[in-house]
């Protein structure tokens, strides 16, 4: 590998892939990143460039990926800091595991995702992407379902050519303060200046879920705009459930009864959602709850997936009770007194920080206009092309494990299903808070680091109703135990999509089609006041 050169055209590149922390995923993973691997030689070699893995296939461990920052620091020693590099990516990964090696690296880097729903290589991609322009490191993108369509064929040539790669964004446009309407900039300030003055205290449920380092936004951006952390240990939740009566963990599950959800449960622990596992969820419900309300939290992020999924049952039914006003009612341990009464108490999945800071700027605007507050994040997962009234739009499939309100849903609660977590990812269980999201507008967003700087993204999209066979096609080319939407972005095509995004998390809420230009503005107008770049995507 020495003999590498950093000279152009390029010749020869080295191909690296981050994988999962969990070996169980990797090596059920594996045969998807093999075949995407292989499509890639066979597209360089095509331009008559050679590809070698940095990296062997272990036979012990049944995958070639790599599972851990200290691995990934090891393979870096090897490889040359002016080599070609691609990072080739087929299924969800850990960005920690190469975000060292690639700070330090010289060379031309390319990533690289396959288009598949099943196999989430798009959403690891953007968590690697918006990990790397937070810590500034150059990189080109490039994604394909085949990787013989003539979009990816331009772009690998342009990178093999230049060693880079440029995108149509055209799509993006600074907001000028002067286009807001008075009464949106006025409010607007307003908003922030109250989160200033008064505070707001994000509860954070241990920091860094799954390498997301995109996701953590340090506290000398956050604490200008007003904003703090609390910082609490997953453990402390763990020891609060505890706490929790029965009888209030039953009287959560009651309630949801009442509402009309459907709970698919069975009685093996290992592979189907059980009785005892809700009632652990709903522990935990209460338990988060009752700490937020004992630090003052206005908003809280569990981590869930290290550590806490070897102690309980996943917490996403959890989280999408906590980002709807309607939703069981928590009474304070001592007094009797219900906490949070009639609010939302928004929860970020994954501690996805920015997510946090989006969906507390969200519930403040939305408040503010009298609107249904009701927010979640959800994965840019994939999506495709369907057929609607005549013209053939880029529907994209929105879809997450946890934090979606059933409040989003059609039929609201009793459109709601709650399956057990794959047990790929959740040896003990614990149901989702599956729907399918309600047709209306929404106003999506993400916030962002780049440039040591608070940077924000906004637009417009529609959520659409496809017929249930293309639904349940959806979702059973990605997973079908999480709630999904079907979303339409206003302005803003599939690639220029993928080109700008910083995340592998979008933020939606819902709002009035007669409103969502005012809403926009306002939001945008409060994200301002607050001093973050604010960035206006195909409106």
């Amino acid at each position: 590998m020495d003999d590498l050169q950093p000279t152009l055209p390029i010749t020869h590149a080295l191909l690296v892939a981050s994988g999962d922390l969990r070996e169980t995923a990797n090596r059920v993973c594996w045969p998807a990143q093999a075949a995407m691997e292989a499509a890639l030689t066979e597209a360089f070699g095509r331009h008559g460039v050679k590809v070698t893995r940095a990296h062997p296939f272990d036979e012990r461990t049944g995958h070639g990926f790599i599972s851990s920052q200290r691995m990934g620091m090891d393979v870096f020693r090897t490889v040359p800091k002016d080599a070609p590099l691609v990072v080739a990516e087929a299924v969800w990964q850990y960005s920690h595991h190469v975000l060292a090696g690639l700070r330090d690296h010289r060379g031309p880097i390319l990533t690289v995702a396959n288009w598949s729903g099943q196999w989430p290589g798009l959403v690891g991609m953007l968590n690697l992407n918006g990990s790397l322009t937070k810590a500034g490191v150059a990189y080109s993108t490039l994604w394909s379902e085949t990787f013989t369509d003539p979009f990816f064929e331009r772009g690998l040539k342009e990178w093999l050519t230049t060693g880079r790669v440029e995108h149509d964004l055209s799509h993006v446009r600074s907001l000028e303060p002067s286009a807001l309407s008075a009464e949106a900039a006025e409010l607007g300030a307003h908003l922030a200046e109250t989160l200033r003055r008064d505070k707001a205290i994000l509860g954070v449920f241990d920091e860094g879920c799954m390498g997301m380092y995109n996701a953590i936004i340090d506290d000398e951006l956050l604490n200008p705009l007003g904003v703090y952390k609390e910082r609490l240990s997953q453990s402390a939740l763990v020891a609060e459930m505890r706490l929790v009566r029965g009888s209030e963990a039953r009287s959560v599950l009651d309630w949801l009864r009442r509402r009309g959800v459907t709970f698919v449960t069975g009685t093996d622990d290992e592979t189907e959602l059980t009785e005892a596992q809700l009632l652990e969820q709903a522990r935990m419900y209460v338990a988060a709850v009752r700490m937020a309300h004992r630090f003052g939290c206005d908003a809280v992020g569990i981590q869930y997936q290290q550590g806490l999924k070897d102690m309980t049952p996943a917490s996403d039914l959890v989280e999408g009770l906590l980002n709807n006003p309607d939703r069981p009612p928590v009474l304070h341990a001592e007094t009797g007194e219900e906490l949070y009464p009639g609010r939302a108490l928004p929860h970020f999945n994954e501690v996805d920080e920015c997510a946090a800071l989006d969906a507390l700027v969200t519930n403040r605007v939305w408040t503010a206009l009298s609107l249904e507050p009701s927010t979640t994040l959800h994965d840019l997962r994939w999506g495709e092309p369907y057929p609607i009234a005549g013209e053939e739009p880029f529907v994209w499939v929105f879809e997450i494990s946890g934090a979606a309100p059933a409040s989003h849903f059609v039929d609201g609660y009793a459109g709601a299903r709650s399956e057990r977590q794959p047990p790929m990812y959740f040896p003990l269980g614990g149901g989702t808070l599956k729907g399918v999201s309600k047709p209306g507008e929404i106003i999506w967003s993400r916030v962002f680091v780049q440039g040591g700087a608070l940077e924000v993204d906004l637009g417009r999209a529609t959520v659409v109703a496809l017929p249930e066979e293309e639904t349940r096609r959806r979702w059973e080319a990605t997973t079908p135990q999480w709630p999904i939407m079907h979303a339409v972005l206003r302005g803003v095509t599939r690639d220029q999509m993928m080109a700008r995004h910083k995340a592998n998390h979008i933020q939606v809420a819902y709002v009035p089609s007669e409103q969502a230009e005012h809403v926009l503005q306002v939001k945008a107008a409060m994200f301002a006041a607050l001093g973050l770049k604010v960035h206006l995507c195909g409106v």
